[in-house]
């Protein structure tokens, strides 16, 4: 029985030394390969999110003649900005891009403070009819931007706002529902020890909010005021609508009337169309980090 015991046991203990290593090898071999397919779907996309501004780019800064003999060529033998010197030359480009960074910066503050205060009061307080008003905010998210056209352009004409400045900054005051359950989610992930605690020190509700807890979601109030901007940029149908002076029009809605004087003019098109984008490219390179955090701690997409 002896012997039979001692001649067993290192056939058993080798395999089970190397059973770890092997499957150690085996997981960072698929964790390489999965790693090196995320990389290369990414890379596809973003290659062909990227062509077309690419592509806009350089129509922007050739000839036009050199255009209409061959459209899609991706060179030139002659790069001009006149096109460019165009644009910027008819209109009152300077005013639209006024009109739209400031219409654009206080629609994402507005945003940011009724999304916040909402989701703090739907996440901390409680009253009679909570989930039911949670409900509800939760409706707008399944309602389509455009049906809201209408009735909003009627009250505001009953009000005597359309083609004012605060046609394009009231407008947003109902802001995507998305915002406040992402604030909501936020504070539901603070300890409610805080609260209690400036309670008994005796600090009201508000106090609570803009003391406490504001300064511990900074992520979700990057998050929600990048692309409440980013949206606000980007609006064409409502200030097309709402504004009819040309000075007081904003960026997208300026270079369209532009576009359209145009005709089959490729070049200055093409140039608008840089012009309007180039101020949010601007935006992405220098909050870049802000906007990858706080979509990665929000899920805000």
């Amino acid at each position: 029985m002896a012997t039979s015991t001692t001649s067993r046991t290192p056939a058993v203990a080798t395999p089970a030394r190397t059973k770890p290593a092997a499957r150690r090898q085996i997981v960072d071999a698929k964790a390489r390969w999965f790693n090196g397919f995320c990389v290369s779907v990414l890379v596809v996309f973003a290659v062909i999110w990227a062509l077309p501004l690419v592509w806009a780019a350089v129509t922007s800064l050739r000839p036009e003649g050199e255009i209409a003999v061959n459209p899609a060529a991706w060179w030139s033998g002659s790069w001009t900005f006149d096109a460019y010197a165009k644009v910027l030359g008819t209109g009152d480009i300077q005013n639209w891009y006024l009109n739209s960074f400031v219409a654009a910066a206080v629609t994402a503050i507005l945003a940011v403070v009724v999304c916040s205060m909402a989701g703090f009061a739907l996440s901390q307080t409680k009253f009679r009819g909570r989930r039911w008003l949670f409900a509800l905010i939760g409706a707008g998210l399944v309602i389509p931007p455009q049906v809201l056209i209408v009735p909003l352009f009627n009250e505001f004409n009953t009000l005597h706002l359309l083609n004012t400045y605060w046609a394009l900054i009231l407008q947003a005051l109902p802001a995507p529902p998305i915002a406040v359950f992402v604030f909501a989610a936020f504070f539901r992930g603070i300890p409610a020890e805080l609260a209690e605690s400036a309670h008994v020190d005796g600090a009201s509700w508000f106090r609570i909010y803009q003391g406490i807890y504001m300064p511990l979601t900074r992520p979700a109030v990057s998050a929600v005021f990048i692309f409440q901007f980013v949206w606000s940029w980007n609006n064409f149908l409502w200030p097309l609508l709402v504004m009819t002076n040309t000075r007081m029009m904003t960026l997208p809605v300026g270079l369209s009337q532009v576009s359209s004087a145009y005709g089959i003019h490729y070049a200055q098109i093409m140039a608008s169309a840089v012009l309007g984008a180039l101020p949010l490219l601007l935006v992405f390179v220098i909050f870049q980090r802000r906007i990858v955090e706080g979509v990665a701690t929000t899920g805000f997409k």
